[in-house]
């Protein structure tokens, strides 16, 4: 597999990046969720994506894989964080990571992209779309969520935040199929030589449980993004599984109804994951609110 792996300066920050598409094409942005890679946007729908004409941008959050991890922030207190109690607080927040993105967006020479998150990734592009609205000509936000008082974990699901760390990528091929018969998608088979080999993937790349803990810590201390969402004037497409267990569908509900005109779609036996299954589809519904933003006019259904 030919590493594509480039790297930009955002600051004090390195951000390790890939590309897909023709350079001339409107650009498009793949920002991930929590714990997870930028390898999560999987190369086929990648490809897929850039071949309904964007030029498409998949990158590392801070703290994980190849972009720059704050070691020297330390381990936060999370039972404290969630349990509201005072505790130090978090070396940063889901602005500060959407300000990152944004930063890319300068470091790439872009002024503005088509943005799409997942879970985490869908919190950091709202907020970047609330701070930064002239950067975003569409926002997709996918599995995700306004607060996280919305869509809370089932509590069978839980269990895949407190699965045991990995210690070899095998390991980590383990842990990964455990995660996602917990949080996948049952309407639809998991591939498990794919989900094994992302877990594998991923480990060799960079394993840093503590830096996934400060991404938690961000999103624990990041206020209601409802009332930022309510002013957006941007394309806003919002999809979530409806058997989401880790985020449950009523978070993409009510990122929907803050947005004004945003168009929900609900996909029945979708869960926590992006199954190849439904990739024609979300490439079909991404490029549609994309091209909804360049023309002027609504999205189709």
């Amino acid at each position: 597999m030919t590493d594509r792996t480039e790297y930009a300066a955002v600051g004090d920050l390195e951000f390790a990046y890939e590309t897909f598409g023709d350079a001339g094409d409107p650009p498009l942005l793949l920002v991930m969720g929590l714990a997870t890679q930028m390898l999560a946007w999987d190369e086929e729908f990648c490809e897929l994506l850039a071949g309904h004409g964007f030029h498409v941008i998949r990158f590392d959050n801070r703290d994980i894989g190849l972009s720059s991890h704050l070691h020297e922030a330390g381990l936060p207190d999370l039972g404290a964080l969630l349990a509201g109690q005072s505790a130090p607080a978090p070396p940063y927040t889901l602005v500060d990571m959407a300000n990152d993105t944004a930063g890319l967006l300068d470091a790439l020479g872009l002024e503005s992209a088509h943005i799409v998150g997942a879970s985490m990734g869908g919190m950091i592009a709202q907020q970047l779309a609330i701070d930064h609205p002239q950067r975003v000509r569409s926002l997709t936000s996918i599995m995700s969520t306004p607060s996280r008082e919305v869509g809370r974990t089932r509590p069978e699901a839980a269990a895949a935040l407190f699965l045991p760390q990995p210690t070899d990528p095998e390991a980590a091929a383990d842990r990964s199929l455990q995660l996602y018969r917990l949080i996948g998608s049952p309407g639809y088979p998991l591939d498990e030589s794919r989900v094994a080999d992302l877990g594998r993937r991923s480990f060799e790349r960079g394993n840093d449980p503590a830096g996934v803990a400060r991404q938690f810590a961000a999103i624990t201390v990041s206020p209601d993004r409802t009332p930022g969402l309510r002013e957006l004037k941007i394309p806003t497409l919002v999809i979530h599984g409806e058997d989401d267990p880790l985020v449950q569908v009523d978070g993409g509900v009510a990122t929907a109804d803050a947005v004004p005109g945003a168009r929900l779609v609900v996909i029945p036996g979708m869960g926590h994951n992006l199954p190849p299954q439904l990739w024609a589809q979300l490439a079909d519904d991404i490029t549609a609110n994309a091209r909804a933003a360049e023309t002027g006019s609504p999205a189709s259904a």
